[in-house]
Formats: C-alpha cells, structure tokens, sequence
C-alpha cells in the first residue's frame, strides 16, 4: 500500500499539523512503513492467543485491609510549611 501525499496532507489538517513539502515527503516514506510492517503483523496467526493488555502478565498482590490508628495531628503537621493548629495552610489559587 503506498501512501499519497493527499493522505499525508489529509492527517496533517486532522492534527491540525504545518508541514513543509520536504516533511511530507518524509512522512510519505515512514507512514508508508508503518502501514507495512502492519501488514507483516497481520500475516502472524493469531487464531489460538487469547488477548491480552500487554506480553507480561501482571499480578497486583492484595492486603487485607486493617484499621489502624492516625497520625497525630501535631506529628502530620510538623514539616508543614503553614498550619492553623489543625489544618495545613496553602495559598489562595483561584481568584
């Protein structure tokens, strides 16, 4: 499949893109390898893979949740940079 440059042109208005006639020349050329090396990965059998988010599996061990007790409030606020006594103290940041 060999891309045109009123393709090129078209995706460029799409991504709302300025590209130079030497640009598109260029992404001509790597669209164009894109576009084959999908059509490589197509030839690959894939009938029996079941699908999956990515080539490792990932395994996210879980805790059992234990109610424990707070940080003191003096202890939380101890490196704050401002605090009322409870609470910490930010700047104001919408008018």
């Amino acid at each position: 499949m060999k891309i045109t440059q009123e393709q090129v042109e078209y995706v460029a208005v799409l991504g709302r893109l300025a590209l130079s006639n030497e640009e598109k020349t260029k992404f001509m050329g790597q669209l164009d390898d894109v576009l084959k090396y999908m059509d490589t990965l197509s030839a690959v059998p894939t009938d029996d893979v079941e699908p999956m988010a990515g080539p490792v599996e990932l395994f996210t061990p879980l805790r059992e949740d234990v109610v424990k007790p707070s940080l003191p409030i003096e202890q939380a606020l101890a490196n704050a940079p401002a605090s009322d006594g409870s609470s910490f103290l930010v700047p104001k940041i919408i008018e």
